[in-house]
């Protein structure tokens, strides 16, 4: 009989006639020429060819460092389908089957394998998803690291931040539109709202690139868009980023040659300067220093910057300067902090700095059409530095340096100019919370002869509270001279009439959402809220109304709240965890409110390890009114019956630390909704190297435990705190879901017994224990759908069949549907809770994007 054709062309029988093959160790795919698409409506055969290296399967998202797929990627380029957009949904499909094929043969199966659910986890094909996504007021509240102007078209402008993506400016609306919440931007591609550095094509306003990733990742990578950021594909880069690290606030690494812009140059932070001549494609080191540094504060070569005075368009620059870090310049026996290139970028030459500044750091520097380049040095690295701190013309024909400006209290932030020759405009940031001067944005009009305060003591929407802190970088809008926007404590500050004698300054921060939730508690239905965020920074706050930002608090200062709760059949009682960030290192506190968030009351007295606490693991949980369990890390959980007058330590064994390297190590606490008596503390190991998982149940309000055999005997998965989950439903006494970061388990009697539920399973580079992905990473309950069999919904943030999302069970965990789709991915998705009033709604914390809730 004769073989039906397989989905990649040629016959599909098990001799492996006409299937694509694979060789681990080469990464050889043969058929990929003559290889054609057709829909694909089952797992794709592979034949092995050659051993494989024993590992735990490998994931979709890093197919990128397989060999195999380094081959095969190319071969999805051929036929049109580059991973962007709608195709991209194809592509992850067809990669899917091409991994579930490949690993079988790795793991020495048959030559054909089927993704299927297990037992009990069928996933359903359709089904409810969200159908909106919107973000919970609060606006700005983290740091937003650079801002990039289009040079040539006006209104085109773009926002970097350390932790929550890239943002355009939307001038219809007058707010800021997310950029990176999509494909490419989901749980498998970790780092990747952590944005180092941003650039546009000043030939075509279309094309954006962005470079992200922090230093944990192997390499960062290269976001490419043809549409300004609505769409995306990506390149690993061949050397780390640091999106989220000492110094992100410096100017752009990123830049392209303006008069032939696929031409790009990358200062890195530990491995010197590297060169792309197709559009950011593929990349080779310069000869600019040949060491490659360690650490997580090294600063490397900071910035280059191009004079193309006398080039024409479509010519390549030939000369170039490039700042180097002290850091690299001494690892790298470079002599100055300057570097010139007049054959465009193959050579290099030391230019000389003024004296002061010798050995200094330069994190900007900009030029003007006139040829004089505007250099700030400081001594400090990082941002929100302290002076001394220098700002110099330089005109490079002659080799002349003039300061211009100098600060020995507040550090030098950014510098921007407009114009040319004796007018130039020159704005200059001074940074640091530290700034304690009556100097804020420094404005001259002759070119830096003079200077005059535009800040410091003038009008501000909606105060001027937030407007200092680390304002590494300002930017004089090239279309209006009097438009200038600086970074500030909580997103951008600008003024539209810098020429004024008193310039009003706004918090331009709309659409802008950048806290760091650790926490999200929702209360029973019919509460007079309808929301708790335990937030990093900002602390905690209860909503009650999702539009506006809140005033309900306990504190205003700069806070972290790890965790918060309320008692179940009084929800106007809430206790939550807290951490004051004045200090360093940080203090433990705790606070209550009796009135839903109203008012609120300091516990007088914390329990052990809780007031040394720095660390973001560690929760409480509330049984009831005035009765708290608190988990701090490192040290046994401890219990007050009075609202914290007193604690008394529980009889659960301290969390283990001797393996966990330094890391914090502390129970996860949840209390029963329907019997608050009883309490259940999951030890989730640690780490994903600790001990197994296990949990123990209190019958006493959480003063004593007990060890639940039925967990240890479920042999549950070790991982880090943040990567694990546990939630009870609230409509049946006993009921715990429990997410271990590879899969989830589902108790009904409290904890004695344990299920396993669905598919969900872990995503693993080849040949590494720790996963690359996290199969289930959060939990949260909701209210049931209308005649549901189960009397909630479930949600699990985690992995089924090779594919990362929010997913949903309306029946126990019985069927699963993806809840989410590859436009909603957010960085990654942590902290996460079930809405009760409203069928379908989550509130889930993005990857830096604040909270966002689903309808």
């Amino acid at each position: 009989m004769k073989a039906a054709p397989s989905p990649l062309g040629g016959a599909a029988s098990g001799t492996g006639r006409g299937i694509p093959h694979i060789d681990c160790a080469s990464g050889n795919f043969p058929g990929r020429q003559e290889a054609r698409l057709a829909p694909v409506k089952a797992p794709l055969p592979f034949h092995r060819a050659g051993p494989c290296p024993a590992r735990r399967p490998a994931s979709v998202a890093a197919l990128s460092s397989i060999p195999a797929y380094q081959n095969y990627h190319p071969f999805l380029e051929e036929h049109n389908l580059k991973p962007t957009s709608n195709a991209k949904l194809v592509v992850t499909t067809l990669l899917a089957g091409f991994l579930a094929g490949m690993l079988a043969g790795c793991s020495g199966g048959t030559d054909t394998a089927a993704v299927s659910a297990a037992p009990g986890g069928r996933v359903a094909m359709g089904g409810p998803a969200a159908t909106s996504y919107t973000s919970v007021k609060w606006g700005g509240g983290g740091f937003v690291t650079g801002i990039v102007y289009h040079p040539t078209t006006s209104n085109v402008r773009y926002a970097r931040t350390d932790v929550g993506g890239a943002y355009r400016w939307e001038p219809g609306t007058g707010s800021w539109l997310a950029i990176t919440d999509g494909v490419g931007f989901g749980g498998p591609d970790q780092k990747s709202h952590d944005v180092e550095s941003i650039a546009v094509d000043p030939t075509n306003d279309q094309k954006l690139y962005l470079v992200a990733g922090n230093k944990d990742n192997a390499g960062g990578r290269i976001y490419i868009s043809s549409d300004r950021g609505n769409n995306w594909t990506w390149v690993t880069l061949p050397f780390t980023v640091g999106g989220n690290q000492e110094g992100r606030g410096t100017g752009e690494r990123l830049q392209l040659d303006p008069t032939n812009p696929s031409t790009m140059f990358y200062g890195s932070r530990t491995a010197g300067l590297w060169k792309s001549s197709n559009s950011g494609l593929t990349w080779s080191r310069l000869n600019l220093g040949s060491v490659t540094m360690s650490g997580n504060s090294a600063m490397g070569v900071q910035s280059v910057i191009f004079d193309n005075s006398s080039v024409g368009g479509g010519q390549t620059t030939w000369i170039i300067y490039a700042a180097v870090a002290p850091d690299y310049a001494s690892a790298a026996g470079l002599t100055s902090s300057l570097y010139k290139s007049v054959n465009g970028g193959f050579s290099w030459t030391p230019v000389t700095v003024p004296t002061p500044a010798t050995g200094y750091y330069i994190p900007h520097m900009v030029r003007s059409t006139d040829g004089t380049y505007y250099v700030i040095f400081n001594e400090k690295r990082g941002q929100g530095v302290t002076g001394p701190s220098y700002l110099y013309k330089y005109v490079a024909w002659n080799g002349t340096w003039t300061q211009l400006n100098s600060s020995n209290s507040a550090g030098f932030g950014g510098v921007s100019i407009h114009g040319s020759g004796s007018t130039t405009r020159v704005a200059l940031a001074l940074t640091g919370w530290a700034n304690t001067t009556n100097q804020q944005v420094q404005l001259s009009d002759d070119a830096g002869a003079t200077w005059r305060e535009i800040e410091y003591g003038m009008g501000h929407t909606p105060t001027a509270t937030h407007t200092r802190g680390w304002n590494e970088d300002i930017e004089i809008d090239p279309f209006n001279r009097d438009h200038i926007a600086h970074l500030g404590g909580e997103g951008i500050v600008e003024t539209w009439n810098a020429s004024s004698a008193t310039p009003w300054w706004n918090n331009t921060v709309p659409g802008i959402e950048e806290t760091a939730t650790l926490g999200l508690v929702t209360p029973p239905a019919g509460a007079t809220y309808k929301l708790i965020d335990s937030a990093g920074d900002i602390g905690a706050w209860v909503y009650t109304d999702l539009t506006t930002r809140t005033t309900k608090g306990p504190v205003t200062f700069a806070s972290n709240s790890t965790s918060a709760d309320m008692a179940w059949s009084d929800p106007q009682y809430i206790a939550t965890s807290m951490q004051d960030n004045r200090p360093e290192p940080k203090i433990g506190m705790g606070y209550s409110s009796g009135d839903g968030g109203i008012t609120w009351t300091q516990f007088p007295t914390l329990p052990a390890g809780a007031a040394a606490n720095g660390s973001n693991v560690s929760n409480l949980i509330v049984t009831a009114r005035n009765k708290v369990v608190w988990a701090p890390p490192n040290v046994v959980p401890s219990y007050t019956t009075n609202n914290g007058a007193s604690w008394t330590a529980t009889n659960l064994p301290a969390p283990s630390t001797s393996n966990m390297g330094g890391l914090p190590h502390a129970y996860r606490l949840k209390a029963d909704r329907k019997n608050p008596n009883k309490v259940y503390a999951y030890d989730q190991g640690g780490e994903w190297w600790g001990n197994p998982g296990k949990v123990y149940v209190s019958t006493d309000g959480g003063h004593n435990f007990t060890l639940s055999q039925g967990s240890v005997a479920a042999n549950l998965e070790s991982n880090a705190f943040g990567t694990t989950s546990m939630e009870v439903n609230p409509n049946a006494e006993g009921d715990i879901w429990l997410a271990d970061g590879n899969a989830v388990y589902h108790s009904l009697d409290s904890g004695a017994t344990w299920t396993k539920v669905g598919n969900f399973a872990s995503i693993f580079n080849p040949g590494q224990t720790e996963p690359a992905t996290f199969g289930a990473s959060s939990i949260a309950l909701g209210k049931a759908a209308p005649g549901a069999t189960y009397s909630a919904t479930v949600y699990v943030v985690g992995v089924i069949n090779g594919v990362w999302g929010v997913y949903q069970s309306d029946d126990g965990g019985a069927s699963w549907t993806r809840f989410n789709d590859n436009a909603h991915q957010y960085g990654g998705i942590g902290a996460m809770a079930g809405d009760w009033n409203t069928y379908g709604r989550i509130y889930f914390a993005g990857a830096g994007r604040g909270v966002l809730y689903t309808n």
